[in-house]
């Protein structure tokens, strides 16, 4: 049997179900992982491993004893610290929740349990998820394992590093900007974006003001994220904005990709500027949709920049969940998060109707799109991760960007809903990942895991690893 580290989650699944491996011995060797890797690495923030090895044991009765389990039965999971997993705390990476105990899982989580899977703990995000790289006053700084050095990137960067170092199979991640697609560009695994309310959100005390965040996946392979949509899509009553569950299995469905699709390829969406670095491995993945028969164009529109409204409503939505916090807590939060918080206190109707006239136009420029082209390609980050701690880049080879510039890809399509995914594209002469991003029309998140899928197939990436990360 090969080292479970590395082995996709829908095999490891079948494995433990055909009895030739245990669950008890999938998660022994995940704990002896972690408690080897993740010291340097600090992919997970908090960890609950007795009560996985617990698990583990009974899932293996459950299994050998020939009774039903469900298609993730016995995997290792890591659950991002932006959402509940009951008995272990949520602290949003932030020192006033530091003893948020959840009694409950979200409904993601708890149908991902529902499926089999056994939580090993909570990984990094920073502070409320509100940057590209994954740092915070409460755990500390997460690190990249293709360089420790560098940052695995943000929100969902400490479940990036857990995937990309081999630690756990599968991660929850969160996307409100590029938070699943920016950390697994950066760590050469697989995340997708899918459309917005596929996965139901909560439950909530609050509803999002923004209707941009969702759930989903960060995987080894595309598979393994077709599983998990399975298991986790589908209406939920505590989220008004939840989609009903898709007719046909993602997983049953995933190598249906029709031949000959016309394909949009945009390098900049009219206002991005790329690491020249990063372009050359873009242009290699783009390339491979050539390969498979598909005509690809350069796109010749463009999307209007929508960064200033997607901020401000993401901050939005952040006031919504901090809530009023005393002076006290305030001295605690990140400077830059919470004057950013701050402003949204003041924003006027005529402000925020601006915002989704935008929004509208955004939309309506997309739907021009994807009425002439089935998929969009775009870099999925213009740069290779940088320093661990941040900033993030404030040049690209020389010409300086703003502070978005560095996000440019990603978060459009937060602002749009439209699904979109990464698959790893190459590495930079610094070692570096980089990931193509794939986007989809409206509701076809098949679409877009079909041709990740066909991309995986023809520039397969599971077995192209960090270094040796027990050494320095």
């Amino acid at each position: 049997m090969n080292d479970f580290s590395w082995m996709a989650a829908w095999e490891l699944a079948q494995h433990m179900a055909g009895k030739s491996i245990s669950p008890l011995e999938v998660m022994q060797a995940t704990v002896d992982r972690i408690e080897q890797i993740n010291p340097d690495l600090n992919a997970f923030a908090v960890l609950g491993i007795e009560a996985a090895l617990n698990e583990a044991r009974t899932m293996t009765e459950r299994i050998a004893a020939g009774k039903p389990v469900g298609p993730l039965a016995g995997l290792p999971l890591g659950v991002k610290d932006l959402e509940d997993a009951a008995g272990l705390v949520t602290s949003y990476g932030s020192i006033p929740f530091k003893d948020n105990l959840a009694m409950a899982d979200s409904i993601q989580v708890a149908r991902l349990k529902a499926a089999g899977a056994i939580v090993v703990g909570k990984t990094n995000v920073p502070e409320f998820g509100f940057t590209g790289f994954t740092k915070n006053r409460l755990y500390g700084v997460t690190r990249n394992p293709w360089n420790r050095q560098r940052t695995p990137g943000g929100s969902s960067g400490g479940a990036a590093a857990a995937i990309s170092a081999g630690l756990v199979p599968l991660c929850t991640g969160s996307d409100a900007g590029g938070s699943i697609r920016i950390p697994a560009s950066y760590c050469g695994c697989f995340g997708i974006k899918p459309s917005f309310g596929r996965i139901p959100l909560g439950p909530s005390p609050v509803v999002s003001c923004s209707a941009m965040t969702v759930a989903g996946p960060l995987t080894r392979t595309v598979r393994d994220a077709a599983l998990y949509l399975d298991c986790t899509a589908g209406v939920h009553p505590a989220d008004p904005y939840a989609l009903p569950a898709p007719t046909a299995s993602y997983l049953a469905t995933i190598d249906e990709l029709p031949e000959r699709l016309r394909i949009a390829f945009s390098p900049d969406l009219g206002y991005a500027r790329v690491q020249r670095e990063v372009m050359a491995n873009v242009e290699q993945a783009v390339d491979a949709f050539k390969g498979m028969g598909h005509t690809v164009e350069r796109w010749a529109g463009s999307l209007p920049d929508v960064g200033e409204a997607w901020s401000t409503l993401i901050a939005t939505d952040i006031y919504a969940q901090l809530g009023d916090l005393s002076e006290e807590d305030r001295e605690t939060i990140g400077r830059t998060l919470l004057a950013a918080v701050d402003r949204t206190r003041h924003l006027t109707v005529a402000e925020l109707t601006i915002m989704q006239r935008l929004r509208a136009e955004l939309n309506r420029r997309l739907e021009t799109l994807f009425e002439s082209f089935d998929l969009l390609l775009t870099p999925t980050m213009p740069t290779e991760a940088f320093d661990a701690g941040g900033p993030p880049p404030a040049e690209i080879d020389g010409h300086p960007i703003p502070l978005l510039g560095a996000v440019a890809f990603t978060y459009p399509f937060n602002l749009s809903g439209h699904p979109a995914a990464t698959v790893p594209a190459g590495l930079t002469p610094a070692g570096l990942p980089v990931g193509l991003q794939i986007v989809g029309p409206r509701h076809r998140d098949d679409r877009v895991l079909q041709a990740s899928r066909a991309y995986e197939r023809a520039r397969p990436w599971k077995d192209q690893r960090p270094g040796d990360l027990t050494k320095p």
